[in-house]
């Protein structure tokens, strides 16, 4: 059987209404940003950085980077087209695909939009999880392209998780949310075999920017 026809109005249907619930909830959202020194200096001097957040902390990054023009890597996977329109009409720059799987057309990808001064944003949980694991793709970026890599954490006061393998935050109207970055971390190694040792100092790096957010 074919694709439904109906399918594409659905998505845009779908992508309209999460856009205007993100912008509704939002606005009522007491954030909060913590340590952004490192984020701040990035900017200042024109130097281009990978995000490296959790997959269910998504929505509130999504709101507070809004009209930034952040690139964001989002799998191709059926829910994934709903989340590249919702980050589209957000001013975010979209890349299909997956480095979790070794997608070499989306490490490209990626790479050529450093390349072109950008930031970029990548859920090294995703598309799949486990949540909170720590797959190689961004290390491998920032190998190729030479940019540091930048992690975040979000706390909220009060949210809602969905049952989803990530189980995926939504901060409840009015919350506190607290956003937190790391330090600049630059990939040491010029082996790709070294990767998996960096992607452990990558994961202590994330565990700093959430204590960073909760404290």
């Amino acid at each position: 059987m074919g694709d439904d026809p109906r399918r594409p109005r659905r998505e845009r249907m779908l992508a309209a209404l999460g856009v205007w619930v993100v912008r509704v909830l939002g606005r009522t959202w007491r954030v909060r940003v913590r340590h952004d020194g490192a984020l701040r200096r990035a900017r200042e001097d024109g130097t281009p950085i990978i995000f490296t957040l959790w997959h269910g902390h998504l929505l509130p990054l999504l709101y507070h980077h809004r009209g930034e023009g952040v690139a964001v890597l989002i799998s191709e996977h059926a829910d994934g087209e709903i989340i590249a329109q919702v980050a589209s009409r957000l001013g975010y720059r979209t890349v299909r695909g997956s480095t979790s799987r070794g997608a070499a057309r989306a490490l490209l990808g990626l790479v050529r939009v450093i390349g072109e001064g950008r930031d970029l944003a990548i859920t090294p949980d995703g598309p799949r999880g486990p949540a909170k694991s720590f797959a190689p793709g961004p290390s491998i970026v920032a190998l190729r392209s030479g940019a540091p890599i930048l992690a975040v954490g979000v706390w909220v006061s009060s949210g809602w998780r969905l049952r989803s393998w990530d189980a995926f935050l939504i901060p409840r109207p009015f919350a506190r949310v607290h956003i937190a970055y790391g330090d600049l971390t630059y990939i040491e190694t010029s082996d790709v075999r070294d990767v998996l040792a960096e992607t452990a100092r990558l994961r202590e790096a994330m565990d700093l920017a959430e204590q960073r957010a909760s404290g």
